[in-house]
């Protein structure tokens, strides 16, 4: 046993150890810095650095950084170099920067290869990972956009029917554990099809669940740590594989006997099928493992963004019960509606419905830091600095949706600002990164589904998921806050997509009581 005097011993060598390693850190950031050099956010803890302040609000923290810094400046996060370039330029610079010298792979790829799957995505060159998008985005036609719509709608009415938090003609729900669920319904069917929307049962409900909690902050640097979560992940992802692996093989076993019987593998819509018939430039196929993962990588992608955003929109109009019954009225003289399906034309017909969601995608952006590693020494003009290859840029469309100079009273939740604001597409900002034509959109100060050569091919399909959502809810509910006041929880930014606190209730009732 360690005696009373050792044990003092060991407690004041380690305090001292501690205090000396502080100063250090402390002297160290005391000294001149080259002008070149961006300047740095002060810290006490060395490795640690603004983790702390960064990880549990990155709009505080980013606000009060340039209150000091100015636009520019670097901050330390868990022994990394990260340099933060905030504004409309700093976004262009950092997510239009070139190739050669600015990539995601390095950031992201140790967080998603483990979730995703090997060899696509983050885990292959970019060049290929942009063949990669245009299988995908091959496979999201109009055709299969107007498809999407009265499945959607048909799984948020099943869902509503089935579903006990909405049994009853009134009640109280927490509306992101509801709005995950909607969402995973929703992403499955219309981008997967019926046979992967039938496993959706709770074992696959709950795989799913498990790969999701793979996205911890703790796995940017220990991804393959043996911890429970990863070893959840790592399950879930093998079971998960096992399942699209099985679906594939009866599929090329049905092409092979001339019989494909699958709702929907002959109408253009169907994502695996698609994916099956798809080759790389060199002639290499896309193996069936590979459409496995990206498979994963579309279910997760379909409903992710979509699951925060949706509980986001729907704590909103909760505080804004004036707001769901502009909505329900537009429905009425806007769609006629006398019970057929939703139709992927009637969604241009629902302006203000269009604007909710865009101005919540403003206010709650679901992604807050967009990083990329340097490759090699870059200039940024008009200044002196030079962002050396030992740092990792970040941009925060975040910063610029909730500016001033952007948007008047940026803080304030009012779809009625876009009323009367027209987006023109610039021609000159068109662009092909290899995946289809597309606007970099790099100097919007609306960002959210990024920019440049990673924006989100998904935008189109994320926006037709969430107003048909809405549309389905806010058609047979009517919406408030449990204590009749206007409120929304504060965000959680601890997950990979930022949040509400869990869990958020929100008060609903039926409009139509006698339907329940």
């Amino acid at each position: 046993m360690i005696d009373l005097n050792t044990l003092i011993h060991n407690v004041v060598y380690s305090i001292a150890i501690l205090t000396l390693t502080v100063a250090i850190n402390v002297l160290w950031q005391l000294i001149p810095r080259s002008k070149s050099e961006p300047p740095l956010v002060f810290h006490w803890i060395p490795f640690v650095g603004s983790a702390i302040s960064y990880g549990l609000n990155p709009f505080e923290f980013f606000t009060k950084c340039r209150k000091h810094h100015g636009d520019i400046f670097t901050f330390i996060l868990l022994g990394k170099k990260i340099t933060v370039y905030l504004g409309v330029d700093g976004n262009d610079f950092i997510l239009n920067g070139k190739l050669r010298d600015v990539n995601a792979e390095d950031v992201y790829g140790a967080l998603t290869t483990p979730v995703f799957g090997k060899d696509i995505i983050y885990d292959c060159p970019n060049e290929k990972l942009m063949e990669q998008k245009k299988f995908v985005k091959s496979g999201l036609t109009q055709k299969a956009l107007e498809s999407y719509v009265p499945l959607i709608e048909q799984e948020v009415l099943e869902y509503m029917k089935t579903s006990p938090n909405f049994k009853g003609a009134s009640g109280i729900i927490d509306i992101t554990a509801a709005m995950a669920e909607i969402t995973l319904f929703t992403a499955s069917r219309a981008l997967q099809g019926a046979e992967v929307r039938k496993k959706l049962t709770a074992e696959f409900a709950e795989l799913y669940h498990d790969l999701d909690l793979g996205f911890q902050p703790i796995n940017f640097l220990m991804p393959w740590a043996p911890l429970p979560q990863n070893r959840r992940r790592d399950a879930a992802h093998v079971k998960m594989t096992e399942t699209y692996l099985e679906i594939i093989n009866k599929r090329r076993a049905s092409k092979n006997s001339g019989d494909i019987s699958n709702e929907n593998s002959n109408d253009g819509t169907d994502m695996i099928l698609n994916l099956m018939g798809s080759v790389y430039k060199d002639g290499q196929i896309l193996t069936d493992t590979n459409i496995a993962h990206l498979m994963i990588t579309l279910l997760m992608a379909g409903q992710h963004s979509s699951s925060s955003s949706s509980a986001w929109i729907m704590l909103r109009l909760a505080s804004r019960p004036d707001i769901v019954e502009e909505l329900y009225q537009e429905q009425i003289n806007n769609l006629n509606y006398t019970g057929q399906p939703l139709q992927y034309s009637d969604l241009n017909k629902l302006p203000l419905l269009q604007n909710v969601v865009k101005e919540t995608l403003r206010v709650h952006s679901s992604i807050h830091s967009l990083m990329r590693k340097v490759k090699n020494p870059m200039s940024i003009p008009n200044t002196e600095y030079v962002i050396t290859p030992d740092k990792v840029l970040l941009a925060s469309p975040l910063m610029t949706h909730l500016n001033e100079e952007h948007f008047t009273n940026p803080l304030v939740w009012d779809p009625h600002r876009w009323d009367d604001i027209v987006e023109v597409e610039n021609k000159e900002d068109i662009v092909d990164y290899g995946y289809g034509a597309m606007s970099k959109g790099t100097r919007s100060p609306y960002l959210p589904f990024g920019a440049g050569r990673h924006r989100c091919i998904g935008e189109k399909f994320a926006y037709l998921n969430l107003v048909t959502i809405v549309s389905t809810l806010v058609r047979n509910f009517k919406f408030a806050t449990v204590d009749g006041k206007s409120w929304v929880p504060p965000t959680d930014y601890t997950s990979m997509f930022s949040r509400p606190v869990q869990p958020a209730h929100i008060r609903w009732e039926r409009r139509f009581p006698e339907s329940a």
